[in-house]
């Protein structure tokens, strides 16, 4: 693969996955670039929305596609936002909105505990039967009041144990090592290189 799109608008998340991908040598492109427009995302697991966004970009690019879906879970809300993590707080999506909205969901909450959860599909073709798929997970909690400025969503607020920085105060290098999202493509990363030599 000399070529792969990636299904997502979220500057965010093309910083991370064009820097932990980048070593590969493939040229990323964001799926802005061949103007096709975010894919429907109506189920209620990560795994089949990060299908369905991966399938979509291939067809309408041409190309491989690498579709990630993630969110944040948190243990009171039983699971939510989850996948609705982007729209929490509903349309047009605003992370001050949404953070917002879940302040305000667990205002009464003693059991603050969370983690990010993130799913990655790779597919070669719309129709790739085998498609690759990689997950990670980063436990903490949900803080009271923000804390940082770099990051996206709900980092600010979000509380990494043993280190005590939220998401938002954490450098680059050291969130893709240890966030849902760096976790999960190291494990892509890995897969790649096992279908490679096959």
């Amino acid at each position: 693969m000399k070529k792969l799109v990636i299904a997502s608008n979220n500057p965010g998340k093309l910083r991370e996955i064009d820097r932990i991908l980048s070593p590969l040598g493939m040229e990323v492109l964001p799926q802005s670039v061949f103007n096709i427009p975010e894919a429907e995302e109506p189920h209620c697991t990560f795994i089949e929305n990060c299908l369905a966004k991966a399938r979509h970009a291939s067809e309408l690019s041409g190309l491989p596609a690498l579709a990630d879906d993630s969110g944040i879970c948190v243990d009171a809300l039983n699971g939510a936002p989850g996948v609705y993590s982007a729209r929490f707080a509903g349309e047009p999506k605003s992370d001050e909105r949404n953070n917002a909205k879940l302040l305000e969901s667990l205002a009464h909450e003693v059991n603050r505990k969370a983690h990010y959860y993130c799913v990655i599909v790779l597919v070669r073709h719309p129709h790739d039967p085998q498609p690759l798929i990689a997950e990670g997970i980063w436990e903490g909690e949900i803080l009271h009041t923000p804390r940082g400025s770099g990051g996206f969503g709900y980092d600010p607020y979000f509380l990494v144990p043993g280190l005590d920085q939220t998401g938002a105060e954490l450098s680059m290098d050291v969130k893709n090592a240890i966030s849902h999202r760096g976790k999960a493509l190291a494990e892509l990363l890995i897969k790649l290189k096992l279908s490679s030599i096959e």
